[in-house]
């Protein structure tokens, strides 16, 4: 695994009115999210590959819809520095995904129907008011990246 991101497999809690599933808990993790979204991305899609230079996201796969998650390790003195990682989590594979600053990331759709992804990062979009720099290194836009999600 890459230092710094942590995995948590989401664990439902089933009974005849269908599931309830903890995704996050303040008493387990220090770490603080700041705002919360809901993405729906189309089938065969792909998010990214992009960075973070100070801000952490925290994703949450659960469904529906599952995705081909994507990390490589970018971080500067850390041991796992130049490591891939790649798995599948949603609605087969429910977790939360802590990417920290310095990880590269992204994500691809492989259900025929789409799927849905919550984030709650640290930092807030464009900063207070959505008045500052975007905090993001856009890998995907470079011809010559060396991350590349097929």
């Amino acid at each position: 695994m890459i230092e710094g991101a942590r995995i948590t497999k989401i664990n439902k809690f089933e009974d005849e009115r269908g599931y309830l599933a903890e995704f996050f808990r303040n008493d387990e993790m220090d770490y603080k999210p700041v705002m919360a979204y809901l993405s729906f991305t189309k089938s065969g899609v792909i998010r990214g590959p992009h960075e973070h230079e100070k801000q952490a996201d925290f994703f949450v796969f659960a469904g529906p819809g599952n995705f081909e998650l994507h990390l490589w390790d970018n971080q500067e003195g850390s041991p796992t520095k130049g490591e891939y990682f790649k798995e599948i989590f949603g609605e087969s594979n429910p977790a939360s995904v802590l990417v920290p600053p310095g990880i590269v990331h992204g994500y691809k759709c492989i259900t025929d129907t789409g799927g849905y992804c919550i984030n709650l990062p640290d930092k807030l979009y464009k900063g207070e008011s959505k008045k500052g720099e975007i905090d993001e290194i856009r890998w995907e836009q470079d011809p010559d990246s060396p991350y590349e999600i097929l």
